[in-house]
């Protein structure tokens, strides 16, 4: 299956959870902080002139998610429209923001362990939708389609929620450009601590 498929997949499910008779769903939102990757110049005489891993910032991410109950497990598919942002120094000697805009896509299992408290696990799916380095005509990126891994902790207190979580992006996925006969080149796989509140519109029916 490829990500194309895979994230269409994920968009259908998501649908179902709204009309399954076990299902609940809401909105959530949050910040993040972040960094994008890092930053290569590569020359003729050397194979790595230059890297910088950038400075982290913080990001946002907003969505929906929704949840189909399985008993002490349950899948969480979440669409987020998530924002993130890395300081890099360029070779000129400034400092510059790269911001990546994306929709995610991630398939949670998460199981219930005491009380309120879940863990969650799973793949998530990423469309970019728009990456930019200020001063710099950069290329898009190679991939309009990624895929990462979250993993984190959840309370659940009635309709609110709060959870923590770590992402990671496992696909190589650069944006290059050339400057001054210098060709450089920026991952983009995002690599995130992020933090959400929840709202849960639906309860779980009996």
């Amino acid at each position: 299956m490829n990500k194309r498929t895979a994230f269409l997949s994920t968009l259908v499910l998501f649908s179902i959870l709204f009309v399954n008779a076990q299902s609940s769903y809401g909105l959530k939102a949050g910040i993040s902080y972040n960094s994008n990757g890092d930053l290569k110049e590569f020359t003729s005489e050397v194979t790595n002139a230059y890297k910088d891993g950038g400075k982290g910032k913080s990001g946002f991410n907003i969505g929906f998610y929704g949840i189909l109950d399985l008993g002490e497990i349950y899948i969480r598919p979440e669409l987020v429209y998530t924002k993130t942002t890395s300081e890099y120094v360029l070779n000129s000697g400034s400092l510059e923001d790269y911001k990546i805009s994306k929709i995610d896509v991630p398939v949670l299992v998460g199981f219930k362990l005491l009380g309120p408290i879940d863990i969650m696990v799973g793949p998530a799916f990423q469309y970019y939708l728009n990456n930019d380095l200020k001063g710099v005509e950069i290329s898009d990126v190679e991939n309009d389609f990624s895929l990462g891994m979250n993993i984190g902790a959840a309370i659940n207190l009635g309709r609110i929620g709060f959870d923590v979580r770590y992402e990671r992006g496992f696909s190589k996925n650069e944006a290059e450009w050339t400057n001054a006969g210098k060709d450089f080149r920026l991952d983009s796989r995002p690599e995130q601590i992020i933090f959400s509140l929840s709202y849960k519109l639906s309860k779980s029916k009996s």
